[in-house]
């Protein structure tokens, strides 16, 4: 069996989880639901970044201990993804004793092969990005490049990790696999960053003195370990670098690393020479997704326009929610976060496309033939309407997309086959059929809207597991039984309530 290894960032625990956090986290819950479909061996790997300058200063913020405080916001991370149905493998924090372990031992390894040293050290400090940047960087602004917030000048002495002596080899690398970054702009973006770019040593301490919460750094016990140096390295920890050596030798390297694109550069030029200098090879993947901005605009607390995922899901739904982010955008570009929009969606692609189109079949079968629809009464096969046959292809094409994780193709081309089953009932006119006695005709051609359907569910599965299952059980069928090719078997509807009722529109936009 096939192995996949998908991740996403630890989300920093300053504060609740927004509908940015979601997206990234339902897109690799959907990569994992498709590969586990497919057969494969899937371990996803979510979880919760939790040390730095900036979660203390929140806790103190808030009145609260750290460790209370950081407890707090995971579990509203745990149970949004409860909410979103996200069927991780592993739920790994940085304040797991087993990471903090697995990070002492690649300081320690580091050190000695010589790529750890001990110097002077200035820069400027941006707390609100865990980021450090030169005075040349910086081009004559304290203002943070990221941000644009403020920074801080810091002078002191801490620990570095020799970034700068496999730049060649980064280079070398990257221009010999230029698939290992997706999509090609993020990609792209990279390439042009190390041409312009000489890359300094990395610090990877902080003194106790300015910096108290973290692990503590295993060459000095006045230190603790930067805060992004410790979070990159939970995909290996996670996966049982330096616990569990069976598991970490099945499932390394990762397959897919998902993250949203302003924290590519930790993952396209730390993470890789990291890896490098461990001797362990590098992910195969790593993805960058663009943002969701909400009404055209960046999403912020100063601004007061965080969306927040539970309440979406409150008034529209879980699945209408995943498909929504699934369906809107391809996933490399920024979307706007409109109710309009989303809310359009649910009334077209899924209450008058998919839900109408199962609750008319539903209804035709209990009808015609009291829910029991038998694919053997008529010599008729394969289905009967010519454009069924040419989306025989249907499966091959839908996985291409899933596959390259182009989701909205994907879907876009599988409601393509929902519109031609629809088209396929106007044109057809089963009550001309009931009323003239072609019965075995009828039946067939129930049969094959049923069996259409049938395939569409499992299809969809890995983007509304809800509504996936809810399909195939009015069908009479599960979906640990059921394939994706057109195949003989019969029908027993046990018909519920509409799948997705329609929304008005007036009550959410003015």
């Amino acid at each position: 069996m096939a192995k996949f290894y998908i991740t996403t960032p630890l989300y920093y625990v300053n504060a609740s989880p927004h509908i940015g956090h979601a997206y990234t986290t339902v897109i690799a819950d959907c990569t994992a639901r498709w590969r586990r479909l497919k057969g494969e061996e899937v371990f996803f790997l979510t979880g919760s970044d939790e040390h730095g300058e900036k979660i203390k200063k929140a806790a103190e913020s808030s009145g609260k201990e750290v460790k209370v405080f950081v407890d707090e916001i995971v579990k509203n991370f745990e149970n949004l993804w409860q909410r979103l149905n996200i069927s991780y493998d592993r739920f790994i924090r940085t304040t797991d004793s087993y990471h903090q372990a697995a990070v002492k031992k690649v300081i320690k390894t580091l050190a000695e092969k010589g790529d750890i040293y001990k110097a002077n050290y200035q820069a400027y400090h941006c707390i609100p990005c865990e980021s450090f940047w030169t005075p040349t960087q910086l081009a004559g602004k304290e203002l943070c490049p990221d941000c644009g917030r403020g920074v801080s000048q810091i002078d002191e002495e801490n620990y570095f990790f020799k970034l700068s002596k496999y730049e060649s080899w980064l280079k070398d690398y990257l221009k010999n696999n230029p698939d290992s970054i997706m999509p090609k702009t993020r990609y792209n973006e990279v390439i042009g960053f190390l041409e312009n770019n000489q890359l300094e040593d990395l610090c990877i301490s902080r003194p106790k003195l300015r910096v108290s919460w973290g692990i503590d750094f295993p060459l000095d016990d006045k230190y603790v370990v930067y805060v992004w140096f410790d979070a990159l390295i939970n995909y290996i920890s996670g996966a049982g670098f330096a616990s569990d050596e069976k598991k970490f030798k099945k499932f390394w390297p990762a397959d897919i690393h998902f993250m949203a694109k302003d924290i590519l550069r930790y993952h396209a030029v730390f993470w890789p020479i990291m890896l490098k200098a461990l001797d362990l090879e590098l992910p195969r993947m790593v993805f960058a997704h663009g943002w969701w901005k909400f009404e055209g605009e960046k999403m912020s607390k100063s601004r007061g326009n965080i969306v927040n995922p539970l309440e979406v899901t409150d008034q529209f739904g879980v699945d209408a929610l995943r498909y929504f982010l699934l369906r809107e955008i391809p996933v490399g570009l920024d979307g706007n976060f409109f109710y309009k929009p989303l809310i359009s969606r649910i009334n077209s692609d899924l209450a008058n496309d998919l839900g109408n189109l199962l609750y008319r079949v539903l209804n035709m079968s209990e009808k015609y033939f009291q829910g029991k629809v038998i694919s053997g009464t008529a010599c008729f096969w394969p289905p009967v309407f010519e454009p069924f046959l040419k989306n025989g292809q249907l499966f091959k094409s839908y996985q291409e997309y899933m596959d390259s994780c182009q989701f909205s193709v994907a879907l876009e081309k599988l409601w393509v086959f929902i519109g031609v089953m629809n088209k396929y009932i106007e044109e057809q006119k089963p009550w001309v059929l009931f009323k003239e006695n072609r019965l075995d005709e009828l039946e067939h051609f129930l049969w094959s809207l049923l069996e259409g359907i049938r395939i569409v569910a499992w299809l969809i599965f890995p983007v509304m597991p809800q509504t996936s299952e809810a399909i195939l059980r009015q069908l009479g069928r599960e979906l640990k039984a059921e394939s994706p090719n057109w195949s003989k078997g019969d029908f027993s509807i046990k018909k519920e309530a509409p799948l997705f009722p329609r929304i008005d529109l007036d009550q959410y936009v003015d």
